[in-house]
């Protein structure tokens, strides 16, 4: 049982398979259980089940208190929540191409749960290739910190959100030369056999919940571009950046579906996406400034909180007429 004391990655290999195994149960409970048959997921279910995972995600700084620390926990909770917020803009591009690609209420569900385990593995490839540069090249860390200030700066100054047309992007019409896909939905089917209309031969074909799920997996790569550097400037313990980021997203895939219905009310939250994203990259610079040896972690959670906070309230602010004016259902 020695092998399990083993470090892997700063930390005893038993805490990782700990892990993995609840993550993997969490999984199995959810497509095996919660979601066996197809069917639209309400807003009812959605927060039941983001509620579920948000709770799960928080106890988990408990685990980390009791293995780790005080620090590491609100290390964790703070990664947890910048996580968690800054991936609320992945909810608009998967309700884009959800809707792009004419995807049934009913089996979205199924595609961000194959998502999921996409996530899982490109997001530990990243985290532990990010670890590795921070452990033999310390000073990368400012560049991380540069990249959130600069991109922070940029979308505080980049006025109303850009338009995305997915009939004219790149990704999607390589995919569409390279592979054979239907034009209709197969149920929850990702590959069906079709006899081809040129040759009579039974052929594979994707169907488009395989071409939304590729979109949806590559969206997330180009979203984790912002939000792992982020995650390192607030803790290098690659056992703390994978697990916040892994709980964050299982929550928030689960609260897509009640999000989905009201994104016009969280409109202006980008502005406090920015501020954050400038804060996350400043810190480091501060604590130099000041001599500290890190930015402390309670500091970093409380104005994370605050910032956020206030960033809901404004939006929710800024959108009361636009709510006031829709017509009831």
């Amino acid at each position: 049982m020695d092998i399990l004391l083993t470090l892997f990655l700063g930390q005893p290999l038993w805490m990782w398979l700990t892990f993995l195994a609840l993550v993997i149960g969490l999984l199995v409970l959810d497509l095996g259980v919660l979601h066996r048959d197809d069917h639209v997921i309400g807003v009812a279910e959605s927060l039941r089940t983001s509620a579920f995972y948000i709770t799960l995600g928080v106890a988990f700084s408990g685990f980390v208190w009791w293995q780790m620390g005080t620090e590491p926990a609100a290390q964790y909770l703070t990664a947890f929540v910048v996580e968690k917020t800054l991936a609320l803009d992945n909810i608009f591009v998967i309700a884009l191409i959800f809707g792009f690609f004419a995807i049934p209420a009913a089996y979205q569900h199924r595609v961000l749960f194959w998502g999921i385990l996409g996530v899982i593995l490109l997001r530990g490839i990243m985290i532990g290739i990010g670890a590795t540069l921070v452990e033999q090249y310390h000073w990368i860390l400012y560049i991380f910190a540069a990249f959130l200030i600069f991109t922070g700066i940029k979308m505080l100054r980049s006025g109303e959100e850009e338009e995305h047309d997915l009939a004219t992007n790149p990704l999607v019409r390589f995919l569409k030369r390279r592979m054979r896909v239907t034009d209709e939905i197969h149920g929850h089917a990702f590959v069906v056999r079709k006899t081809d209309p040129v040759s009579g031969k039974t052929l594979r074909y994707a169907t488009p919940l395989l071409l939304a799920l590729i979109v949806i997996e590559l969206a997330d790569v180009v979203f984790a571009v912002d939000s792992v550097p982020a995650v390192f400037t607030i803790t290098t313990d690659p056992y703390i950046v994978y697990t916040s980021n892994i709980f964050a997203i299982l929550g928030l895939r689960a609260l897509y579906f009640a999000l989905s219905a009201i994104l016009r009310r969280f409109a202006y939250l980008k502005y406090a996406l920015s501020v954050l994203l400038v804060f996350i990259g400043s810190k480091i610079f501060v604590a130099d400034l000041m001599g500290w040896e890190k930015f402390p972690p309670v500091w970093s959670l409380g104005i994370t909180f605050a910032i956020l906070t206030a960033g809901v309230v404004y939006s929710l602010w800024k959108t009361r007429k636009d709510e006031a004016q829709t017509p009831p259902a």
